[in-house]
């Protein structure tokens, strides 16, 4: 048996073995969704079980399938395709090692041009002066300068249990992000004191912001190119298991 929960404690479930080997999902849903790009294993459904779901919650992405997250903490953690009798869910939210390895990745053409999804960052796209960023429903909009410095990934355990895989954002200057909607906006503070916003109607992560005030927009809630590549990964002593790091980017184990 093997268990997992979102950041918050809010969900928590048990799936039975075998699990499925992970895909990487690039389309723009799982990007808005996760902040970054998602991935997820799957069991039949009388192996999967919910422990507690207190906070869960669904988000009708598609005539085909809906999108279960944390509304306490934003965790992105179900996919659960119409008429099927099996769910997905993030290995990111699994509790120790998922003894699972990265069966493939798809839709492909759709990754964010701030990255590969194997190999190193392509070369850096034109951007507007301003870009546009929102969540998967809508009822979250703002824009903000076009990013300035690369865009960083983080593999800690916070960011792998809140996105369902790890994160990637890029700073900005909160002062200068303009709102167009929030009215479904909610924050989550994270046991170190950072505060994590995310859309209540469809779980889609959208910043961070950390105990010193600093500000940064997750790279997959912005709309069309953001200019910018991603430069470095840290907390890479935490990643997932399942996983390899494949871009020759720097890799530090902690912050720095």
């Amino acid at each position: 048996m093997m268990r997992g929960s979102c950041l918050c404690g809010g969900v928590v479930f048990e799936a039975d073995p075998p699990l499925r080997d992970v895909i990487a999902c690039h389309c723009s849903q799982c990007r808005k969704t996760s902040g970054h790009y998602w991935a997820a294993t799957s069991v039949p459904h009388e192996r999967f079980r919910l422990i507690r779901d207190t906070t869960l919650a669904w988000y009708d992405s598609s005539p085909s399938a809906r999108r279960g997250f944390c509304r306490g903490c934003g965790a992105s953690l179900f996919w659960q395709p119409a008429g099927e009798a099996r769910i997905s869910f993030a290995p990111g939210a699994l509790d120790g090692p998922t003894e699972l390895a990265m069966a493939e990745h798809i839709f492909t053409e759709d990754a964010g041009d701030y990255y590969a999804p194997e190999g190193p960052p392509p070369s850096k796209v034109q951007a507007p002066e301003r870009v546009r960023a929102s969540c998967l429903c809508g009822a979250c909009a703002f824009t903000l300068p076009r990013p300035i410095g690369g865009v960083g990934a983080c593999h800690c355990n916070q960011c792998r249990k809140l996105s369902g895989h790890y994160t990637a954002s890029f700073d900005a200057p909160e002062d200068q992000v303009e709102w167009q909607s929030r009215t479904t906006i909610a924050e989550f503070v994270t046991p170190g004191g950072g505060q994590r916003g995310f859309c209540t109607s469809c779980g889609s992560s959208l910043y961070f912001r950390n105990a010193s005030g600093d500000f940064s927009v997750e790279a997959g809630a912005v709309d069309g190119p953001t200019g910018t590549s991603l430069d470095s990964h840290i907390f890479v002593a935490n990643k997932g298991d399942y996983y390899r790091i494949t871009d020759g980017l720097p890799q530090l184990q902690g912050w720095d």
